[in-house]
């Protein structure tokens, strides 16, 4: 029965044809393949850089202005006045010490984002080969490592995504769910792919933005035209 739908949501992708980021995101609706789940929708998108290279290394964080369909929890390792204003600014978890032994020596991660305050990055180092290979440890360059932990924490809560070009230079990131309208997903890649394109490395060669390819879990590839973005 999933082989007949997704050859269904196939016959509805030209295969030849590159689209418009409006017209991807209007076909992401019909190519979706489960009937009870909420797919997730993806982008995946193939940069000209070598991030062996630490110059090209391409890294950011973008809130998606529509949200992702995805409430994240959020812990925020802090001192007691900036774990007081992190909880009411709706962090799930907010502490010190309590939080990192408690990773340390339970494994808990009832958790997807860490944000942490500059003073507390001695001690969060303690458990950083925990949280790293989890991309879970806080980072200055996406923002969660800041005194300001109530613009961190509603950020995150508000559908901030964050993403790092991988081995083969392409950047993976969710773009919203299959049940959201196409001016929602267009208006999610669209502040996505404008923030990947201003952060292109000075010292990447020839063209940047190589493919870009949007689909729901389940679901075929939609191949955008990338001339749109240069």
């Amino acid at each position: 029965m999933a082989g007949k739908a997704y050859k269904n949501a196939v016959a509805k992708i030209d295969r030849d044809k590159r689209y418009t980021m409006e017209e991807a995101c209007a076909l992401l609706g019909d190519t979706k393949i489960s009937k009870k789940a909420d797919e997730t929708v993806d982008v995946a998108v193939r940069l000209g850089v070598n991030p062996k290279h630490a110059d090209q290394m391409v890294r950011g964080a973008v809130v998606m202005p529509n949200g992702t369909g995805k409430t994240k929890r959020v812990l925020v390792i802090a001192k007691p006045d900036k774990a007081k204003e992190a909880l009411e600014a709706g962090a799930d978890y907010a502490g010190s010490d309590e939080y990192i032994n408690k990773i340390k020596d339970e494994n808990w991660f009832e958790f997807d984002s860490v944000v942490a305050t500059p003073d507390m990055m001695g001690q969060v180092g303690r458990i950083g080969r925990i949280l790293g290979p989890r991309g879970l440890m806080p980072n200055p360059k996406v923002g969660t490592v800041t005194p300001d932990v109530k613009k961190a924490v509603g950020e995150l809560k508000a559908g901030r995504v964050e993403f790092r070009v991988e081995k083969a230079g392409i950047v993976h990131a969710p773009i919203g769910k299959a049940s959201f309208s196409a001016d929602k997903l267009h208006g999610n890649l669209k502040a996505l792919m404008d923030l990947l394109v201003k952060l292109k490395p000075s010292t990447a060669k020839g063209n940047y933005v190589r493919s870009v390819t949007v689909s729901t879990t389940h679901g075929p590839g939609i191949k955008l035209d990338t001339t749109q973005f240069s």
